[in-house]
């Protein structure tokens, strides 16, 4: 194994499409995980445009990640919520939903939770 490695999300691994062209995934793995880059188009929200795919009541993956661009809320199933934005870092535990507000698209960098996000 190599000591170096690189990989771009310009040319990702795999690309994973949201439904109703509300945006996707941009994945590279490594031996030490996966990292993903989400573009979200305004309108997406996940129980609209993911959990279709993934058939569970809530996101279960958990983000440990950083926004790049737009604004998204986060409303846990236990009903606590926050809003981020551009250079917010953002751990978010499994058992949410999520939707983008505002017309900007949203694009969001995880390096915990996008390895089996929106996979069917």
């Amino acid at each position: 194994m190599s000591s170096l490695v690189r990989k771009s999300l310009d040319t990702p691994d795999e690309t994973r499409q949201f439904t109703e062209n509300a945006g996707q995934l941009q994945l590279v793995t490594t031996d030490t995980g996966a990292v993903g880059r989400a573009t979200f188009e305004p309108g997406w929200r996940w129980s609209q445009n993911v959990k279709p795919i993934v058939q569970t009541d809530s996101c279960q993956a958990a983000h440990v990640g950083y926004f790049l661009s737009g604004h998204m809320k986060v409303v846990m199933d236990d009903g606590e919520e926050m809003e981020y934005g551009p250079g917010d870092f953002a751990t978010m535990a499994p058992g949410h939903d999520a939707w983008i507000v505002g017309d900007e698209t949203c694009v969001f960098l995880d390096w915990q939770g996008f390895a089996d996000y929106a996979k069917g």
